[in-house]
């Protein structure tokens, strides 16, 4: 056994539920055959919690099938870079990456969606932080369990709330009276997104979810003109009218030039909790036929059940995975092509140069 056929061996290795090899992602750093066994280093541009096991396994299986029974010692990293936005928007500092939930109407289930997506990303070992920009309905206080709590201020800034699971939080629910209507018109809505974003003091965020309201308005428009947004999400449930409002969804970061990273099928399916019955209530497939016509993936079909229900209103967001295994093993399982669309993106490498001013 030598080094370099070693190493071979190994960048032939599949990631779990990817086509992906460890050759193809560049994972192997370093390959060092040592007496007491072998050294693996491995360097990941995304979150690879969730596969630690199985990952060890395969390699254990690969290496000990060709070379013999030695110890194996496989030490992973996670390098998880800035990628491209918009030409011409402001940076947020502590933010690496900005993904946002959107749908074309309301009730499809988008603050779920955003919420359990952040809190699988923070299982799988990201720097998650989470986004309400639901102005005139906030709802992520209360998913996460830390509804009526107060952000602090140090030096000019506003620190996120740290919720379960290490997942920073930050939301005009905090700042308002919640029992209140919100009367704002566009501006002022627009202005409280933006001073949400920038005033906040981000934590080193490798991912933040930013859950916007539905429709294509202000909002979405402030997104796409002023934010550094590196792609979307956008949530349907199976019907025809989510899906004709889902399309303007979509049509409209299309025309900004924000990338679409797949689609999230809502509601696919209603699961009795009594008999375990599934029935298509809001049609079949509509999200999946979505995902194919816009030639991007279909991040998943996420059943319509009590638990999640409960959860999100008992603000217990991340304890879903152990009431649920099953449901948040569909989050993961979205939230794994979701990083892997996002680091497919181009890197941005704007903030290594230094600003040159022709006066």
């Amino acid at each position: 056994m030598d080094t370099q056929s070693l190493t071979t061996l190994i960048n032939s290795i599949t990631l779990p539920d990817s086509n992906r090899t460890l050759g193809s992602e560049q994972a192997v750093r370093n390959v060092i055959i040592d007496n007491d066994g072998i050294h693996l280093e491995l360097v990941f541009p995304y979150p690879v919690a969730h596969l630690i096991h199985e990952l060890q396994q395969r390699i254990d299986h690969a290496i000990t099938a060709k070379f013999g029974d030695k110890p194996i010692f496989v030490k992973v990293q996670l390098d998880i870079g800035t990628h491209k936005v918009q030409p011409g928007v402001q940076t947020i500092a502590g933010v690496k990456n900005i993904i946002a939930v959107a749908s074309g109407k309301g009730g499809v289930g988008k603050s779920t969606t955003s919420a359990n997506l952040a809190v699988a990303l923070s299982r799988m070992g990201a720097r998650v932080g989470v986004l309400d920009a639901d102005i005139y309905g906030p709802s992520q206080p209360t998913m996460f369990g830390v509804a009526g709590q107060e952000p602090r201020q140090h030096q000019g800034k506003m620190i996120p709330i740290m919720a379960t699971g290490e997942i920073q939080v930050m939301s005009v629910g905090f700042l308002v009276d919640t029992d209140q209507a919100v009367i704002w018109r566009g501006p002022m809505v627009s202005q409280a997104l933006q001073q949400l974003l920038f005033q906040s003091q981000w934590d080193d965020l490798d991912y933040l979810i930013i859950d916007l309201p539905p429709g294509t308005g202000d909002i979405q428009l402030t997104l796409a003109q002023k934010i550094p947004v590196t792609g979307a999400v956008v949530v349907t449930t199976p019907q025809d009218v989510a899906l004709i409002d889902a399309r303007k969804a979509v049509n409209m970061f299309q025309k900004v030039n924000i990338p679409i990273f797949g689609v999230l099928e809502n509601m696919s399916v209603h699961i009795c909790s009594h008999c375990g019955h599934a029935e298509s209530v809001f049609g079949h497939n509509g999200g999946k036929e979505l995902a194919h016509n816009l030639g991007v993936p279909l991040l998943g079909q996420l059943p319509l059940t009590l638990s999640v229900r409960e959860a999100m209103d008992n603000g217990q967001a991340y304890a879903l995975a152990e009431q649920n295994p099953q449901i948040a093993a569909l989050y993961q399982q979205a939230a794994w092509q979701l990083v892997q669309a996002l680091a497919d993106q181009g890197k941005d490498y704007s903030q290594r140069f230094p600003k040159i001013v022709v006066e």
